[in-house]
């Protein structure tokens, strides 16, 4: 049997592993090192397991990881975005769904201060939907904002997931971050006219509430949630101006969120042991994905499969459009059961060879990797933000109800990816200015 027939059954065990919900870097790990094995020789495998994971987590571009983390951690524990939905609250909810509508930008702020889509669907959830259910909104809309809104934690900056794409395919980590700008607005923007126009066709899914503010109340309520422009301006100013670079922001990040928490009082044992907690706990998990993918890589080297793909891929001269439609295909198909960080680490070392060959341009396809990972986050059985909503809101909401409402948002979602494969300068506008 050839080196790549190989590759590919071991890929398919792989995949079998995961289908049997072992953990993914166990799975990783072990479907590596048996394809070496057999390849090369259990020596071999030995040896690769005894060199590889250190060069995979020393990576200096991975360092962001733990600095974005901590910056995350430090936002929630301390208090920092608490106040975001009810200061949208105060300026958005006499619009149609304006409840709805304030979630959905409460969650895109709160996602450029934590970086992470469960983080924003799980600390929103507790304070929208049960003021959403007071107001008699909807349950399956009251819920589902919470959970597709979170998935704009993978796309805004600082978002995990463009690290580790640059971090194995060697794109910008820095140009990553900053396209993913637009598009997350664009997300938000297209999710905002969904509800609205859902709610002025049917007033009765989100009945408007009676209770008016002045402005001078809302005026005073900006002043709660400060630090959400400043950790933003502090990560995203510093990348985009060129100031530092995406780990040094990552860490000028940090740094300032800890010390916004000690300006305002927040700051801890308890907080601190929360933080780092969390922090340690998230950073471990992501790097042995990593490690379990860099063993992974390794072994489709050896097989020679990824050249052979490039080859083939060459042979044959496909349309661009036939490589990406394949990659979007691949995405929705794996996002159904499998991890976001592990969906991007799986398939990243059979679609780089197929991207260079026919010269797509590595941010625009980050973006598109990234979108689809947050639609893979809503996918019905795994759906992992709606499965973190319904664990906030318990027996009040059945998950079928969850999931029916996310169906609205993923036609949304629909519209956006097509937006972004039509205009490719959305994801590459703010980048091209760093040049």
């Amino acid at each position: 049997m050839s080196s790549p027939a190989i590759a590919c059954l071991v890929l398919l065990g792989l995949l079998l592993l995961l289908m049997l919900r072992v953990p993914i870097a166990i799975a990783l790990c072990t479907a590596a090192l048996a394809g070496i094995a057999i390849l090369r020789g259990p020596a071999t495998a030995w040896g690769v397991l005894a060199e590889l994971p250190y060069e995979s987590a020393a990576h200096w571009s991975l360092s962001a990881v733990p600095m974005f983390l901590l910056m995350g951690a430090a936002s929630l524990h301390g208090g920092l975005t608490g106040s975001l939905f009810e200061t949208m609250r105060l300026w958005l909810g006499r619009l149609p769904g304006g409840l709805a509508v304030a979630t959905n930008v409460a969650c895109t702020m709160f996602a450029a201060a934590s970086g992470s889509s469960v983080a924003t669907s799980a600390a929103m959830a507790p304070l929208a939907v049960p003021e959403m259910l007071k107001h008699r909104y909807q349950p399956a809309l009251a819920t589902s904002v919470v959970a597709a809104s979170g998935t704009i934690g993978a796309m805004i900056p600082p978002s995990l997931a463009f690290v580790i794409y640059g971090w194995y395919t060697g794109a910008p980590i820095g140009k990553l971050l900053i396209a993913g700008i637009i598009p997350g607005l664009l997300t938000a923007a297209v999710y905002t006219a969904m509800i609205m126009g859902r709610v002025m066709a049917d007033p009765t899914l989100a009945p408007k509430p009676a209770e008016r503010y002045s402005l001078a109340e809302k005026l005073a309520s900006l002043r709660s949630i400060w630090p959400v422009p400043l950790l933003i301006v502090s990560v995203m100013g510093s990348i985009y101006t060129g100031i530092a670079t995406a780990t040094e922001a990552a860490a000028l990040g940090a740094v300032t969120a800890l010390l916004i928490c000690l300006f305002r009082g927040t700051l801890s044992v308890k907080m601190l042991h929360g933080t780092f907690a969390d922090t340690l706990k998230s950073t471990a998990a992501i790097f042995i994905i990593a490690i379990g993918a860099g063993l992974l890589a390794k072994f489709l080297a050896l097989s020679g499969l990824p050249a052979f793909l490039a080859s083939y891929v060459d042979a044959t001269a496909p349309h661009p459009a036939v490589v990406i439609g394949f990659m979007l295909v691949l995405y929705l198909v794996l996002g159904v059961f499998l991890d976001p960080i592990g969906i991007i680490l799986i398939t990243l070392p059979v679609l780089m060879p197929m991207f260079k060959v026919v010269q797509l341009d590595l941010i625009w396809m980050g973006v598109l990797v990234v979108k689809m990972i947050e639609i893979g986050l809503l996918t019905p059985p795994v759906g992992l933000n709606v499965f973190v909503v319904k664990a906030a809101v318990g027996d009040r909401v059945a998950l079928s109800t969850i999931f029916r409402g996310v169906g609205w948002f993923l036609a949304a979602e629909v519209v956006i990816v097509a937006l972004l494969l039509a205009f490719p300068q959305i994801s590459l506008y703010l980048p091209s200015l760093m040049e």
